[in-house]
């Protein structure tokens, strides 16, 4: 009574109020499943009644958490629907002859369906057209509902993991379509519990046997007993099991007949309580037929190889084996049989949920695949996380720290071993699943890197889809590196119809980071043109017309050859104007299965240092004063040391002597390690650490002020030296130069610039900024340098850059004048301007000489150095063959499309400026610089 009671009332500010059910919509069931996943059951300390976990332990993990499970805005399901259903439905209505019966024969599924909010949404949809029809004119609610029906029992399919998820779909199903005087539909066939990912998706593979990564170790696996099992299961693909498909001596299951079985019984009626019950019974009784018995036995064996734990040793012989092997595999395939040490083994198959598909939906299966596959699949990485496994279980272990958490699960081998034997088992099961998507050739452009549910999903929608697919997922999938087969794999196989992005700023998921970025993605056949929209926030930017566009797979191979990605733009204009700086230049490293064009000559090093794993060779200030050294300029040294004792006076293994005098006497020098955050570009000088400080505290870096700037002799103060020695022998094989060209790794296309290289001393460098090193001449190599910090360059790269990296995958795909377009006019133009903005302290005299100048540094001025960037950026502009026009739409949309154009290039730089100095000077300059060179015929002279 008190849980009627509840369900029945509810306090608000006026006090008890009754809950109005009437007024509640189906979907909003998708929004109670969310909830109850929030909560965490326990029992409590009286060991008797039921509590929930603590909102702070929720924090900690959850099972919605680590399902990845959101539930979807009905906004982005509708938008979805417009592009992955509508089209399907228009051609099948258009095509057909008999446009009902032809819609009643599409098949629709959401492979992880939560509580069915897709399939109703798309149900209705299809219910709409169809009543339509029937009725010839403006249809009923009851022809709606008698279509509604009839949908929902012919056309709709679902699966998910989590059976009360299935009951939510199949309640949210027989609510939809109760029709006065009829049963409630048979749902039991359409409505599956599975995991989707977790199974055979073509029969074809058992016919393959086992892959050997079946029997990888994994954790609490005995290594003896896996490579027994290995052994054993290469032995039987050899041939040594006794069978042979090519022979004839195997045979795979006939899958055709349990198809038309299968269709049949989805044409029998429903119209009574008794036709239910029939149609109940003969599908219990197609999936205990032989055929479909023997191959669901030996489909549970394939998955069970991955998830049966290697232990026991070798067994005694084939009949007391427990993991099955290929040999195994055949004869429940063939035979029906299956040896009695194997008796549990489909067990650990069903207890995963492993979902065997051309099993599970023969008839679909056969007809290759589902019309329409919908859904918002969970966003999970597919590795255990230690903290949300405890969080339920066991909050005190789940709130320490890594170490100590790791000392604490460690700990339950000795206090608690059934717990720690349950979280091996769930840790053991994370990792069988991860080689499962590795080997199993399901998700052979996805299972790569750190895998993630999403990505497989993806391709597993388009693999299931026959017609079209419409799935919500982050946007890595057409950005990341490690999605870059796939989404390239869409692209040229004319898979890719259209890619919407949206930033969660609005919070349309209200329980996920507002930083996130997802991406309605739909996937079709023959498509010449693919549709593209970014930066969205709401769905009714989708009619905004600027902030859509086409590109066709060409296009997109023009700016992404190499990674085939999709390229990021805020609006129309961006990529029509990209495209065109794109088709004057080539990308700087166009990348080709066989070979490489490396014009420049090019190899990168991130850096020659890492910060984290090199951090035993770095020093502070303060730790060599200590030890003795003293400061050399830049450099630390501790002078005339002879060889035998130079193993005590140094601190640190293998030191090696550098600077040998003519006496014997040697010296052990220190120099600094340069990070990216203290250079610009054109800058090496740009922020330093204070030159005092202790070893823990000091750690803010300011900016150089003009003052420090315009002394040459100045150098900013790094937090770390490293040996002289050290550093040699990294750049050995690399230059002998006294000079280095690196660029900022770190970076995001919101900041005032994205990409920015520099010209810095021989000096230490962190990895997060990776350095250049090209075969070409100095002379052409400042082309290259002054190209790179081109504004026009880094507008390309800003809509590049999809993450916080520039990494050597964007940078090759730049677009970047080859040496060839450097001409002994151009060079004259562009050298003096580039030495003059680099050449600012002694520390870069080999770098002036290297270009012929024996003089002092130039003068740090900042009017003067404006002006030459600003020169720079009119020649790149001019170069890339772009219009005064589109200069001034990379300089500032705003100017040439007006304040309410949906894109942004440099607003961050604007922005500062007019703080700085009361104007957006940069355009001003670089427009003026234009001018200048358009009037006085410079650009003629130059060849642009």
């Amino acid at each position: 009574m008190e849980a009627l009671y509840r369900l029945a009332w509810m306090t608000d500010k006026a006090g008890m109020v009754p809950v109005n059910w009437r007024a509640m919509e189906t979907e909003e069931l998708g929004s109670v499943y969310e909830s109850l996943l929030e909560l965490q059951p326990q029992l409590g300390d009286d060991g008797v009644t039921l509590v929930f976990a603590s909102e702070a332990a929720e924090q900690k993990g959850n099972q919605r958490k680590t399902t990845g499970s959101y539930y979807t805005p009905d906004s982005l399901v509708q938008a979805l629907l417009d592009t992955a259903l509508d089209p399907v439905l228009d051609r099948t209505e258009a095509e057909a002859d008999d446009p009902a019966k032809a819609l009643l024969k599409l098949s629709v599924i959401d492979p992880a369906c939560g509580s069915g909010h897709f399939l109703l949404a798309a149900a209705r949809r299809i219910a709409t057209r169809l009543a339509r029809i029937r009725a010839e004119e403006a249809p009923s609610l009851a022809d709606f509902r008698h279509a509604l029906r009839d949908v929902a029992r012919c056309c709709i399919h679902g699966v998910d993991r989590n059976p009360m998820a299935v009951e939510l779909t199949k309640v949210a199903l027989w609510i939809e379509t109760v029709d006065p005087g009829l049963p409630l539909g048979f749902f039991d066939a359409q409505i599956r519990c599975g995991d989707a990912l977790l199974g055979v998706f073509d029969l074809k593979v058992l016919q393959d046997g086992i892959p050997d990564a079946a029997y990888k170790p994994l954790t609490g696996d005995d290594k003896d007993t896996a490579k027994y099992y290995l052994k054993a299961n290469r032995d039987a693909t050899a041939g040594q099991g006794g069978f042979d498909f090519g022979a004839g001596k195997g045979a795979m299951p006939a899958i055709k007949p349990m198809a038309v079985d299968f269709s049949g019984f989805r044409d029998l009626p429903e119209d009574t309580v008794e036709q239910i019950g029939a149609k109940a019974k003969r599908f219990k009784e197609l999936r205990k037929g032989q055929t479909f018995v023997r191959a669901k036995a030996a489909a549970d064996l394939y998955v069970a190889a991955f998830l049966m734990p290697k232990v026991g040793g070798a067994p005694s012989g084939a009949s007391a084996r427990t993991v099955p092997t290929t040999e195994e595999l055949w004869m429940a395939l063939n035979q029906g049989q299956m040896r009695q040490s194997m008796a549990d083994v489909p067990k650990a198959a069903r207890r995963a949920r492993a979902f065997h598909w051309p099993l599970e939906f023969p008839d679909v299966m056969q007809r290759g695949g589902f019309d329409v596959v919908l859904g918002n699949p969970p966003w999970e990485v597919m590795q255990l996380s230690e903290k949300e496994y405890f969080a339920a279980k066991h909050p005190e272990i789940a709130s320490l720290a890594g170490a100590a958490r790791k000392r604490a699960i460690d700990q339950l081998k000795n206090d608690n071993l059934v717990v720690y034997a349950d979280f091996e088992n769930a840790l053991r099961m994370s990792e069988a699943g991860n080689e499962f998507a590795r080997a199993s050739g399901r998700f052979d452009l996805t299972a790569r890197g750190k895998v993630n549910t999403y990505a497989l999903f993806a391709e597993h929608f388009a693999n299931l889809a026959r017609m079209r697919a419409g799935v919500i997922v982050p946007t890595g999938i057409a950005t990341d590196a490690t999605t870059a087969p796939f989404f390239a794999a869409l692209v040229k196989n004319k898979r890719l119809a259209k890619l919407v992005d949206f930033e969660n700023r609005a919070g349309l998921f209200p329980a996920v980071h507002s930083a996130m970025k997802f991406s309605l993605l739909t996937l079709g056949r023959e498509e010449h043109l693919a549709a593209f929209s970014f930066f969205l926030t709401d769905p009714g930017q989708l009619m905004e017309p600027e902030r859509n566009f086409t590109m066709s797979a060409d296009e997109i191979a023009l700016i992404n050859p190499n990674s085939g990605t999709a390229p990021i733009f805020r609006a129309r204009y961006d990529a029509a104007l990209t495209a065109k700086i794109y088709s004057s230049s080539p990308v700087l490293i166009r990348e080709e299965k066989d070979k490489q064009d490396n014009p420049w000559g090019l190899e990168f090093r991130q850096g020659l240092f890492n910060m984290t794993s090199d951090s035993e060779l770095f020093r502070t200030a303060v730790q060599l004063q200590a030890d003795g050294f003293v400061r050399d300029g830049m450099d630390w040294v501790l002078p005339e040391i002879r060889p035998a004792q130079s193993a005590m006076a140094a601190d640190g293994p293998g030191v090696r002597l550098l600077a040998q005098s003519e006496d014997g006497l040697k010296t052990i020098r220190y120099v600094p390690l340069c990070e990216a955050k203290m250079i610009s570009f054109f800058d090496h000088r740009f922020a330093g650490y204070a030159a005092r400080g202790n070893d823990r505290g000091y750690r803010v870096l300011p900016e150089t002020t003009p003052d420090k700037h315009a002394n040459p002799g100045f150098e900013i103060e790094p937090f770390y030296w490293v040996r002289k020695c050290d550093l040699d022998e990294r750049l050995s094989e690399r230059t002998k130069s006294h000079w280095l060209l690196g660029w900022k790794d770190v970076t995001a296309a919101t900041n005032e610039r994205t990409a920015i290289f520099s010209i810095i001393p021989r000096v230490a460098v962190g990895h997060t900024l990776p350095l250049m090193f090209s075969t070409e001449s100095v002379e052409r190599l400042m082309g290259l340098y002054a190209n790179l910090n081109s504004l026009v360059a880094d507008y390309t790269a800003r809509n590049s850059v999809a993450g916080l990296h520039l990494t050597y995958g964007y940078l090759k795909q730049f677009p970047i004048f080859s040496p060839a377009f450097y001409s002994k006019s151009r060079l004259t133009f562009i050298v003096p301007r580039v030495l003059e903005l680099t050449y600012t302290s002694h520390s870069l005299a080999s770098f002036a000489r290297d270009l012929g100048h024996d003089g002092q540094p130039f003068a740090w001025n900042e009017d003067r150095r404006a002006l030459l960037r600003a020169d720079l950026d009119a020649f790149y502009a001019r170069a890339y063959g772009l219009t005064r026009d589109e200069l001034r739409y990379i300089l500032d949309p705003a100017d040439v499309k007006g304040a309410e154009y949906p894109s942004e290039t440099f607003r961050v730089l604007k922005d500062n400026e007019i703080r700085q100095h009361g104007e957006y000077r940069t355009r001003r300059l670089v427009l003026k610089a234009w001018d200048r060179m358009e009037a006085q015929g410079e650009f003629q002279a130059l060849g642009l």
